[in-house]
């Protein structure tokens, strides 16, 4: 009788131990499928990935922006943006890189962007007297005379072709006074750098992706306004 009881206490207690290392073995499973489960999840895909990434269908197939290269301040995003000038109009925050693009109920669609020489050098209101889609580019004098290498590009030469290498890039805006071309300019590049700096040369430079946004956005004779 002993015999017998000493094993049922035995069978009872590698039941409960087989049971235990069965449980522990399934305890170590689960936490081995989390951890590959984690270690199999995406990684975090920018919410701007698809608003700045290629362009395949334009002219000249545009790449996507490198992100890393731009602070993300100066990326676009609408805004809370209180002015007294009416929607539709653009204002540009030499000071401060931005491009605003007024929008109803206090709104603003905001873009950063690199300010060059004559983008500092004129500032008030005008109008944006007319625009182009992948536009020749046709350095002013003052700027030849400092960089006697663009004379290939002046207007007595045709210009400089459009393409993903052309100052202005994708699309530009063209800044009037009345009749009176102020030879500013809203334009595309492909510096991805120079959006939040100060720069050699050019007026005001957006994001590829960007100029086209805004070009879209804006019809001809719509007001601009330059601080």
């Amino acid at each position: 009788m002993q015999q017998n009881s000493s094993k049922r206490g035995l069978s009872r207690r590698a039941f409960v131990v087989g049971t235990a290392g069965l449980a522990g073995a399934a305890l170590a499973g689960c936490t081995n499928t989390a951890e590959q489960a984690d270690l199999a999840a995406p990684a975090t895909i920018s919410p701007y990935a698809r608003m700045y990434g290629p362009a395949p269908d334009e002219q000249f197939p545009l790449p996507a922006v490198n992100l890393n290269e731009v602070p993300e301040k100066y990326l676009r995003r609408q805004v809370d943006y209180e002015t007294t000038e009416t929607v539709g109009t653009v204002i540009v925050d030499t000071k401060n890189f931005y491009l605003y693009l007024v929008q109803e109920n206090g709104k603003a669609m905001r873009y950063g962007v690199g300010i060059g020489r004559e983008g500092f050098e004129w500032s008030g209101r005008a109008r944006i007297a007319w625009k182009r889609a992948w536009p020749k580019w046709t350095p002013p004098n003052d700027m030849i005379a400092r960089q006697p290498e663009l004379e290939p590009y002046s207007a007595a030469n045709g210009g400089m072709e459009p393409g993903l290498e052309n100052p202005l890039g994708a699309r530009a805006l063209y800044i009037f006074q009345g009749t009176r071309d102020t030879l500013y300019r809203l334009h595309g590049t492909s510096e991805v750098w120079s959006i939040g700096k100060a720069v050699s040369s050019g007026c005001v430079r957006l994001l590829n992706q960007d100029i086209i946004d805004l070009y879209d956005r804006v019809p001809i004779g719509s007001r601009i306004l330059v601080t």
